[in-house]
């Protein structure tokens, strides 16, 4: 696999990012274990804190589960489809401000942008607290989608700009898997807090919404001194005013992402948005990327509904929530690990999605509670890894910046209106047949998508090698395929 440039610019400062480092000097005598040593120092800069921020938006979005089993349905009268109209329309403006979230995240500082919409959604989800009818409900899902929409593709985004290629599964798996530990710290916290029910005049349920609200609100605020007056984090600078490298070191970070950049495009022009929103191949990323998503929200807004009507009671379901989040993170972070080693994407979606769908078919035919809760543990395992691969295969292949935060943007976007099926898929206990049997279609579907992709990327990276070799094409050419994007001659797909 040949070199891939990806190039950050703001103002006067520019930030590259590539997939496989190739040294010139002087910076050849950095040895292994000190590049090891500098990326380690990259990650715990940056990746605890983000990861932070995601397991509170995830906890935020998916506690209405565990509100619904600690009697919000009773309160509010959630008969028949409500329950599931509430958590579906969170997803409406969730997914509608992604694309120009990340617009806006490129043209202002991340460092302002993404502690605000975490301060709204905070109050939000804070105020929730004071719902006392199905509408109120409806009208604070909107609201909290709309906030909170703009988090995840900033932060995936924002790590593609800072990791070569071949580094990102890795990274985004360890931020995505934040997700996981927050249904699992979910259901922890939903298991204790329920035991408030009666204080201060307010059932248990919504004591999961003050108290899991006010924590996302606290940290929000510390966040716009944490990420840029205390501790200058990499949030809020770039690799060649990183004031907690040393100039060595980020002379080799900012050399190292050079000499990955083979001169794709880094300005604003709506020619790059163009770009994404006409590539098929965006389009597929978005079908595979859907077909994961959908599990993995029904997953997390059903887990303690179905373990329920295995026959468990409302406080055994949320502590038995809990494992398949914690499989679930563990797998992700070493799918995450080996797929980068690997340099491959596509093969760890699709054995990923194949797990899934085994505990998924044992769901289906199955009605015991041990076996019923077995495949819960394996369809949780199966799937949450296969996300944070494909969210890294899906920007890691797509050239140029601008080109990269809106293709991130709509496969994460659009992928998650998913969501809005997931929400109306279970709804016919104790089996559940027609949720299982929808996801098994959906990761079907994902499969067959990330094979197509493997197969049209193994091709294009063949006809490029053969048009460079024909035409005489290298890398003292690059500036003249800038603007190409992934298109570019010079520029080779991740399969």
């Amino acid at each position: 696999m040949s070199d891939s440039l990806e190039k950050e610019e703001l103002g006067n400062e520019h930030v590259l990012t590539g997939s496989e480092y190739q040294p010139e000097e002087p910076f050849s005598r950095v040895g292994d274990a000190e590049q090891r040593r500098i990326w380690r120092k990259l990650d715990v800069y940056l990746l605890p804190f983000v990861s932070l921020l995601y397991l509170l938006s995830f906890l935020d979005r998916s506690n209405i589960g565990n509100a619904r089993v600690a009697g919000m349905s009773k309160d509010l009268h959630l008969v028949g489809l409500r329950y599931n109209i509430a958590a579906a329309l969170f997803f409406i403006p969730y997914c509608l401000v992604e694309v120009p979230s990340n617009i806006l995240l490129k043209l202002f500082r991340p460092s302002r942008w993404i502690p605000t919409i975490m301060v709204a959604w905070g109050l939000v989800m804070t105020l929730m607290c004071l719902v006392n009818t199905y509408k109120g409900l409806v009208i604070a899902r909107i609201f909290l989608g709309l906030a909170e929409g703009g988090l995840f593709p900033g932060v995936t985004y924002y790590i593609s700009l800072w990791y070569p290629r071949q580094m990102q599964a890795k990274r985004v798996a360890i931020f995505f898997s934040a997700a996981t530990v927050a249904g699992a710290f979910g259901g922890i916290l939903a298991y204790g807090i329920v035991h408030l029910e009666g204080k201060a005049g307010l059932h248990g349920w919504q004591w999961i919404f003050l108290i899991e609200g006010l924590l996302t609100v606290i940290i929000a605020f510390s966040s716009y001194f944490f990420m840029y007056d205390a501790s200058m984090l990499l949030i809020i600078t770039y690799p060649e005013t990183a004031g907690f490298l040393t100039e060595e070191e980020r002379q080799f970070v900012v050399q190292t992402l050079k000499e990955d950049a083979k001169g794709q495009a880094t300005h604003f022009d709506m020619k790059f948005v163009w770009q994404a929103l006409t590539d098929w191949k965006t389009y597929l990323q978005i079908v595979a990327n859907m077909g994961l998503l959908i599990q993995a929200y029904a997953v997390a807004l059903f887990t303690p509904t179905i373990i329920t009507n295995l026959g468990f009671s409302a406080a055994g379901a949320q502590l038995l929530s809990i494992p398949p989040f914690v499989c679930g993170c563990i797998c992700t972070i070493i799918v995450g690990i080996y797929s980068d080693k690997l340099n491959s994407r596509g093969p760890f979606v699709i054995l990923g999605a194949a797990v899934s769908m085994i505990g998924y078919i044992i769901a289906y035919t199955t009605s015991k509670p041990g076996p019923g809760y077995a495949a819960a543990v394996i369809a949780a395992t199966g799937v949450y890894p296969t996300i944070a691969v494909d969210l890294a295969w899906a920007g890691g292949n797509a050239g140029g910046d601008m080109k990269r935060g809106v293709v991130i943007a709509m496969v994460i976007g659009i992928g998650n209106l998913g969501g809005i099926c997931s929400s109306f898929i279970y709804y016919q206990p104790p089996r559940f047949h027609k949720g299982h049997g929808t996801i098994i279609g959906w990761l079907g579907l994902s499969i067959a998508c990330s094979s197509i992709l493997m197969w049209r990327y193994h091709i294009l990276n063949k006809e490029k090698e053969e048009l460079c070799a024909r035409e005489g094409i290298d890398e003292s050419m690059k500036e003249k395929y800038r603007d190409m994007g992934d298109e570019s001659p010079l520029f080779r797909y991740v399969i």
